[in-house]
């Protein structure tokens, strides 16, 4: 397969397996919810954010240098050195990550909000996670930097299964057997962060395994290696150091406004009044419920994110913005292809959703999601263009855009929920999304500037809306009518579901002129193409 087919075909693998993956999170948070409860659920939520917070600063950043460094060295036939890198990655990724699970075991509780620490416990079950999340990551990056997707996606897979199975059972576990009356939810929350644990140990010893099998292959190919400027440990370091370092800062930022808009959304609520509890409660429906099912479609721009990286890095590094340029486009194309519509669906089809994957949520859960699934085209997109930053160069344009971001997010979340108390976890949902949308504008005008790029506005956006706001009224008529016909709505929702894809083909189609070789180049294009001819779309 041919250069110009790669991407579309790495970013494929990758999205398949973080949507296989977000949808064993997704299925297993339903009994996850009942065996924990609301406030449970609230503790839980809690640890696991600043969890994601401490992993971040640690290792989350590590996947994307080690494949942007390594990818760098391997354009220019660099074996020796790309293999110097990952080794030094390593070290890099134990003295960051074992720093960073200490700080979790013992300094938690003073990062978590005053009225919430029954979610300390959690938090030091997850403490070892940081350490072993790093070296996983180190692995991963550097099968992606080499092309290789499968392996980073087969350890997602493994890893979310095991979580999955651990969490409830050890939730059940704790609870019948351990907790004391009415600990039962600090001691649920103990028995869901066990999974987390559990899930990466696993992906680590898959990608152990993988290595270890293609060691041999490695070292061949870094015996046929003629560069002579070999690098030394200490420039290694200093290139992971200075790469990592706003790139941390940048994804951190990032993905910080979730836990800083829980913390102030804590303590202003408990400044109006609210209990600990009720707080507890309010935010789990926001992060047990909402945020999975948002995180599977953003599941696909992170995957298109890692597999545009290592091409992106290569094109530059050779000195060919244009075909850069070309790649972006076509990652940014992709993300919108299924990002647009999943946003249509998910408002129009909120409240069976969240009906028929949470019956134990409320309302709440799908309110949040009918108005905050805009936040899932403005996160895809800051996740793409983040990353376009980061492979050409530009670590502190991303990390400085990022910053306004935050501090536009913070600003606006502190005075909605002051000023007005009633929107409660509303105020941090439209936070969110005000945070998403800046950061997309400044990071595009970033890229146009460095890169000379443009978006190609009617293609990628326009006539993709016009077809998933098509899509969207059809899945509206349809699953309401069944569901008033036959009172089943996991029914209902699967016939509106799959013809609400299929609706969504045919206009894209229709509207946007797209052929079928273009549409070949799409993920899972071929099937696709197969079915349009089956429609008499195509013949």
């Amino acid at each position: 397969m041919g250069k110009k087919n790669s991407l579309i075909k790495n970013a494929s693998v990758l999205m398949i397996a973080s949507i296989i993956s977000r949808v064993i999170g997704l299925i297993y948070r339903r009994p996850l919810g009942e065996v924990l409860g609301p406030v449970g659920l609230g503790y839980y939520g809690y640890a696991s954010n600043l969890y994601s917070i401490l992993l971040l600063i640690s290792s989350y950043s590590i996947p994307m240098a080690v494949s942007k460094i390594v990818s760098e060295r391997l354009a220019l036939r660099q074996y020796k050195n790309a293999g110097k890198v990952f080794r030094g990655a390593l070290i890099y990724a134990a003295i960051v990550g074992g720093a960073t699970a200490l700080v979790a075991f013992f300094a938690g509780r003073f990062l978590l909000p005053v009225n919430q620490q029954n979610a300390v416990p959690a938090l030091q079950v997850l403490a070892p996670t940081i350490f072993l999340s790093a070296i996983l990551g180190v692995f991963r990056g550097y099968f992606q930097a080499h092309q290789n997707m499968t392996p980073t996606s087969v350890s997602q897979i493994l890893e979310q299964i095991m979580n999955a199975i651990v969490s409830i059972a050890a939730a059940v576990l704790l609870i019948n057997s351990f907790a004391p009356p009415g600990e039962e939810a600090v001691y649920g929350a103990v028995g869901g962060t066990l999974g987390t644990g559990a899930g990466v140990v696993t992906g680590l010893a898959f990608m152990l395994l993988v290595y270890f099998m293609n060691r041999n292959v490695l070292r061949r190919r870094m015996g046929r290696d003629r560069n002579r400027e070999a690098e030394s440990y200490g420039s290694v370091f200093r290139t992971i150091f200075f790469l990592v370092t706003p790139i941390i800062f940048t994804t951190f930022i990032n993905n910080a406004s979730t836990y800083l808009d829980s913390y102030i959304f804590s303590s202003i609520q408990g400044f109006h009044g609210f209990s600990g509890d009720q707080i507890s409660a309010a935010y789990g429906e926001f992060s047990n419920y909402y945020l999975p099912v948002i995180n599977i479609p953003l599941a696909m721009a992170s995957a298109s994110a890692s597999a545009m990286m290592p091409e992106v890095s290569s094109d530059f590094a050779l000195g060919k913005n244009r075909e850069a340029s070309r790649q972006i486009n076509q990652t940014i194309r992709l993300t919108m292809f299924i990002s647009i519509p999943a946003t249509a669906g998910m408002m129009v089809l909120a409240k069976p959703i969240m009906g028929v994957l949470f019956p134990a949520s409320s309302a709440l859960a799908a309110n949040l999601l009918m108005t905050g699934a805009l936040y899932v085209i403005f996160s895809a997109l800051a996740t793409i263009t983040g990353s376009v930053l980061q492979s050409i160069g530009q670590q502190k344009t991303a990390l400085v855009n990022a910053g306004i971001s935050l501090g536009v997010n913070l600003g606006v979340l502190t005075l909605l929920l002051l000023l007005f108390p009633g929107l409660g976890i509303y105020g941090v949902m439209l936070a969110n999304i005000l945070f998403s949308a800046v950061i997309c504008v400044l990071n595009s005008m970033s890229i146009r500037k460095f890169l000379g790029h443009k978006n190609e506005w009617k293609k990628t956006y326009l006539q993709p809306a016009i077809a998933s706001a098509g899509m969207g009224l059809l899945a509206a008529g349809v699953y309401y009518g069944l569901f008033a016909l036959t009172r089943r709505p996991f029914i209902a929702l699967m016939i509106a579901v799959l013809l609400a894809v299929a609706t969504y083909l045919i206009l894209y189609v229709v509207v946007t002129g797209t052929g079928e070789e273009e549409m070949r180049r799409f993920p899972m294009g071929g099937k696709v193409v197969k079915i349009l001819r089956i429609l008499k779309i195509y013949r």
